[in-house]
């Protein structure tokens, strides 16, 4: 017996009977066809209604699973229509709809006697009426159920005849009743959502001083009429279509078809519609699914909860992405600017709002260099120093048994987990944790002489900077390298970092957002209209970003304040 039989035979179990155990996975799944099957399969042909109740009734309860499935609602009835009746099927899913609306504005207009559905029928309907040489000329239309339905006796106010199940089914799935009636080959979709959702709240992610205080919540109608309050403008357009073979998860891009350029609606059009997978849940999914790659995995689309914020970038030309069941909105194209600039910039005066990007700047580049500096000049270059500082660094050094970069890591790690902790304990005492967590365990590893105080100061400083960051995706890029940094920094002292240095601004300026030159202002180092990262002051922001190559290049007039001049 060879050595792997005995490991077998010794920790492998073998059932006594094994006709009870008759399930074997596939081994290949990709070899094996489910002709029955049509999730996800996009290319079958749509089914059409048929004139049947009672053989729609028995498609979709085969569909739906209703043997098993709890919550979907099959409610016969009997429909009337001019003194005729017919059998009548209504459809949907319970949680989902608003059963008020529903009684009131379909069933009982449909099932109880009334003026609307208890006349003979003799008579034709007028749609148009004109006058010409005292002639009245009138246009009738013979009597159409499935417009007298819709337009007659079913009071709501969004409802649209469909011809496939496939569309039916989308609209049950969405929060819709359909409604069927013998001897029509269409369904009827009607609006009647009502399940639970989360009302308009304060941003939790993107606090600013000066701007509104609502945020966009998970229903992307509720977003849509966000945008559109702040926008009030006939050209803004949003068009919907549907990304995942399973979920069909609703998306809306927005543009003002005035100033947005058709390249770029046209591009962002294409890639979404160019995605295959099975489910779409978040905006953060989609965001990764349309990107460009690059070497440095830097945020290529700007996240917001803010409709203000959305708004200002539609206001520029640019083009929003909402994703049903996500608060975030994606704004693209995204540069390197943008993920330095908050909502409340454009909300200050120009002094103020360039004092805080300079800030801002410098908080970036503690961020991602502090760290890897301090242990180059520790360990390289401590001529540098002041006799004074290098001293006392190494006095404060002269009880840890240490090296340096075990010191920072440990540091670093610690802040990292704290950070991370904050964010997953509940909401009341997670910046307790935060505090304590630094307070106690900085001071008890002092103490311990696992680390140095100054080490400590510099941790710190680098961590309070990288809260500065507004974008959270961009402030994650630079708090993973700031790792490579710091070995290069160990490493090579000066000459790694600016070697790394150098391949990570060659890596971003060679990034592009939706074509767009991710580094644009810095390079290519000509000048680009409204490309600046510090702003102008509010009467001399004339020009929208060039970048973008807008149908319009100017957002106000050459002299915006024309009473200084009357």
């Amino acid at each position: 017996m060879s050595f792997k039989d005995l490991l077998s035979s010794l920790f492998t179990y073998t059932p006594e009977n094994k006709e009870t155990y008759n399930f074997n996975l596939v081994e290949d799944i990709n070899t094996k066809s489910y002709p029955d099957s049509t999730i996800g399969n996009t290319e079958n042909k749509k089914t059409k209604i048929f004139p049947s109740v009672t053989v729609n009734s028995d498609y979709l309860k085969t569909k739906y699973n209703l043997l098993i499935n709890s919550d979907i609602i099959f409610r016969d009835f009997i429909l009337n229509a001019r003194g005729k009746q017919y059998h009548a099927l209504l459809i949907f899913i319970d949680g989902m709809v608003n059963t008020e609306i529903m009684n009131e504005f379909i069933l009982e207009p449909l099932m109880m006697r009334n003026k609307n559905n208890s006349f003979d029928g003799g008579q034709n309907r007028v749609i148009a009426e004109a006058v010409a040489n005292n002639i009245t000329v009138r246009k009738v239309k013979k009597f159409n159920l499935p417009n007298y339905i819709s337009s007659c006796l079913v009071p709501q106010n969004a409802i649209k005849q469909v011809s496939t199940f496939e569309d039916c089914i989308s609209g049950i799935n969405s929060g819709n009743c359909a409604l069927f009636v013998d001897t029509l080959d269409i369904a009827f979709d009607i609006e009647v959502k009502g399940f639970k959702q989360r009302g308009i709240e304060k941003p939790s992610n993107e606090i600013v001083i000066k701007g509104p205080h609502e945020a966009f919540v998970e229903n992307i109608r509720t977003n849509t009429s966000l945008i559109r309050r702040f926008v009030n403008n006939e050209n803004l357009v949003i068009e919907n279509l549907s990304v995942g073979n399973i979920t069909k998860t609703t998306c809306g891009i927005c543009y003002i078809s005035e100033l947005a350029n058709e390249d770029l609606i046209a591009e962002v059009k294409f890639r979404m519609n160019n995605l295959d997978v099975d489910s779409l849940l978040s905006a953060g999914q989609l965001e990764q699914l349309i990107s460009d790659s690059n070497n440095l995995n830097t945020p290529q689309l700007i996240s917001t909860e803010r409709p203000d914020k959305a708004a200002s970038y539609l206001l520029d030309g640019r083009v929003i992405i909402l994703v049903n069941g996500s608060p975030y909105a994606l704004i693209t194209p995204g540069i390197l600017s943008d993920f330095l600039s908050s909502p409340d910039d454009k909300n200050q005066k120009a002094l103020f709002s360039n004092f805080t990007k300079f800030i801002r700047l410098i908080a970036a580049f503690i961020t991602l260099l502090l760290p890897g500096l301090y242990i180059a000049v520790t360990s390289f270059h401590q001529e540098i120093l002041p006799t004074e500082l290098l001293f006392s660094i190494l006095a404060s050094r002269a009880n840890v048994p240490f090296p340096i970069i075990f010191e920072l890591l440990v540091l670093e790690t610690s802040f990292e987990l704290i950070r991370e902790a904050g964010l997953r304990v509940p909401s009341p005492i997670g910046p307790t944790i935060g505090i304590v967590g630094a307070l106690v365990m900085g001071q008890a590893a002092v103490s311990a002489g696992i680390v140095s105080p100054i080490l400590i100061i510099v941790v710190a400083i680098t961590g309070t900077a990288s809260f500065a960051i507004p974008d959270y995706a961009f402030g994650f890029h630079l708090r993973v390298y700031r790792f490579v940094f710091i070995f290069l920094g160990y490493l090579c002292g000066f000459l790694g970092i600016a070697l790394g240095l150098f391949v990570y601004m060659v890596s971003m300026t060679d990034t592009k957002s939706f074509g767009v030159p991710y580094t644009v202002g810095i390079s290519p180092l000509e000048h680009v209209k409204g490309s600046s990262y510090y702003l102008p002051a509010m009467e001399k922001r004339e020009y929208r970003s060039g970048f973008l190559n807008a149908k319009k290049e100017n957002k106000q007039g050459h002299i915006s304040m024309k009473w200084k001049n009357t």
